[in-house]
């Protein structure tokens, strides 16, 4: 009998895959402990994610790492997720160079502390030419943010002149988000059984696969990555179409 990784096929492989990481903290509290006992044993369930990636060819995986309103928590738990990523970042960055893969970022960078963002230009220097999967944490990141910098920006060379207001139009917005070096995500993955986007990717997200599991976040292992891509193969992608048009091509 074939394992979930020899039953994904390989020819209708989602290239980007993004994952919403859910549940660290009811994980936590289920076993009588603090939240940031959570987030701790949800390193394990992203390294084996990344693995599980690279394994089966997807060219992009992007977590949902930390968002802008996750500033709003209490500061202790900031300050404490701010500490587990600079140690994430150090035992982790030898697993990217392992399985070729290649870590990028999204969201405003400049707004985490000095030596997160010294960690991560380490790390992605170190990992800069690797090819087999691309890893992007979206850092201090909200959709909302990404957009209202994206027509910030627009407006600025519009006003500045160098480029005429009647020229913006799609492709235009595409290039000035965050996400611009890839393609959008085929599927979205969330974990702990909540069914929404929490202001990730909404743009980007418009014809997406949605993908709901109820397992929490440190539970999540490479054969839930597989079940999950296994979904997606099963589904009819139309786009606006009806089934009989895809079927005559």
């Amino acid at each position: 009998m074939k394992t979930l990784k020899e039953q994904v096929a390989e020819g209708q492989l989602p290239k980007h895959v993004a994952i919403i990481m859910d549940g660290n903290g009811r994980w936590a509290k289920k076993k009588g402990n603090k939240r940031i006992f959570g987030h701790k044993n949800g390193v394990a369930a992203v390294r084996e994610t990344t693995e599980a990636a690279a394994e089966v060819g997807v060219d992009y995986l992007t977590l949902y790492a930390f968002s802008t309103e996750n500033w709003n928590r209490p500061r202790t738990e900031v300050d404490a997720l701010m500490s587990l990523l600079i140690q994430t970042i150090n035992q982790e960055t030898s697993t990217l160079l392992k399985n070729d893969v290649k870590l990028e970022t999204i969201g405003d960078i400049t707004s985490l502390p000095k030596d997160v963002q010294r960690k991560l230009v380490e790390a992605k220097e170190k990992t800069a030419t690797n090819k087999r999967t691309t890893l992007t944490l979206a850092l201090s990141y909200s959709s909302r943010w990404e957009i209202n910098k994206a027509l910030k920006n627009i407006a600025k060379k519009v006003s500045d002149g160098e480029i005429e207001a009647d020229q913006v139009d799609e492709t235009t917005l595409i290039n000035h988000l965050e996400t611009a070096h890839m393609p959008d995500p085929e599927l979205l993955i969330r974990t702990s059984g909540e069914q929404r986007l929490s202001n990730f990717l909404l743009y980007q997200l418009a014809y997406s696969e949605l993908y709901f599991t109820p397992k929490l976040w440190p539970d999540f292992r490479k054969n839930d990555f597989f079940e999950a891509i296994l979904a997606f193969q099963s589904r009819e992608r139309r786009f606006g179409k009806i089934s009989e048009q895809l079927q005559k091509k």
